[in-house]
């Protein structure tokens, strides 16, 4: 699907048809938004802005170091977006071509940042006179997102950490919580971090008007910002781990001190049992039926001897 924003008479235009390109003139297009493009679609894109545009396939294989690039024709940008989920985050690649004052972009799913960038366009068509204000307009859109999601782990934790506080039972289903919750911080500081390489690029780049750079300026501090949210929310998903451990180590360790201690009273009882069961004949007790409480008395002073001596010792 293609949607084209343009402006006639001062009022934001939306066509959804490349057959437009011939009739709309080049200096009034200020979006042209390619969603699940078809190969006719990018033709006739890249036809009317006279530069080629990357497939999905292309843009995910371009490394990290490599997300920004410009020709003469025009400046290239990739990065990820995040789309949050019931357990896990996934990845969405987002590419920005921006040709004059065009902006230009490709995606394979519905984002939010677009969805509100679209009906801004339409209420308010004063506001965008050219590409690089509907592109900043996202960056901000999805900045304040991340933010969200940030602050949505943060309240996760302070939940996980109310549970270890009130001694709720702690599980294995309770660590790989942790462990998920982990993962998520670090993915959602990767992404951050990902937009922050772009915006630094492009603030490099002497094709992007200068006019725009106070905007992008305020957008790398809130990344700064929100990148040390994710390392403090990551330092205390350590620590909340650490201390699970040291919980489930301390209740194991009770666990075996129950059974050493049980195990230790059992042993001179057991000793004296065995000495009395041998088959051998005893003068001094004989046939006496006293014989089997004589050796039930020394199991008994024996066990509480061993109880005695550990107590005294602070051993238990």
């Amino acid at each position: 699907m293609i949607e084209i924003f343009y402006k006639e008479n001062g009022q934001m235009m939306l066509s959804q048809s490349e057959a437009d390109f011939s009739i709309i003139p080049y200096d009034n297009v200020i979006w042209i938004d390619l969603f699940t493009p078809s190969g006719e679609e990018k033709r006739a894109v890249e036809a009317f802005l006279g530069t080629t545009i990357q497939n999905r396939a292309q843009a995910e294989e371009i490394e990290i170091s490599s997300r920004f690039s410009e020709t003469e024709q025009a400046i290239f940008a990739n990065t990820s977006f995040l789309i949050p989920g019931p357990d896990e985050y996934n990845e969405e690649t987002v590419s920005f071509i921006l040709t004059d004052h065009i902006l230009t972009t490709l995606r394979e799913c519905p984002l939010k940042s677009f969805t509100d960038l679209q009906r801004r366009l339409m209420a308010f068509p004063k506001m965008y006179d050219s590409g690089h204000v509907a592109f900043l307009s996202i960056l901000e859109q999805r900045i304040d997102l991340d933010a969200d999601m940030v602050e949505l782990v943060s309240k996760e934790i302070n939940q996980y950490n109310r549970k270890v506080s009130v001694g709720e039972d702690i599980s294995e289903e309770f660590l790989i919580d942790i462990n998920l919750l982990q993962e998520n911080t670090m993915l959602i500081r990767e992404n951050i971090i990902d937009k922050q390489r772009v915006i630094s690029s492009i603030l490099k780049s002497p094709k992007y008007p200068k006019e725009y750079h106070s905007r992008l300026n305020v957008l790398l501090k809130d990344i700064s910002s929100l990148i040390n949210h994710t390392d403090f929310g990551f330092e205390r998903l350590e620590y909340l781990q650490n201390t699970v451990l040291g919980i489930i180590n301390l209740d194991q360790n009770k666990i075996m001190k129950v059974f050493t201690l049980v195990s230790l009273l059992l042993m001179p009882p057991t000793l004296i049992a065995s000495f009395f069961g041998m088959n051998v004949q005893f003068g001094w007790i004989g046939t006496s039926g006293w014989s089997w409480t004589i050796a039930l008395l020394l199991m008994l002073i024996s066990s509480l001897v061993v109880f005695w001596i550990f107590k005294k010792r602070r051993m238990f």
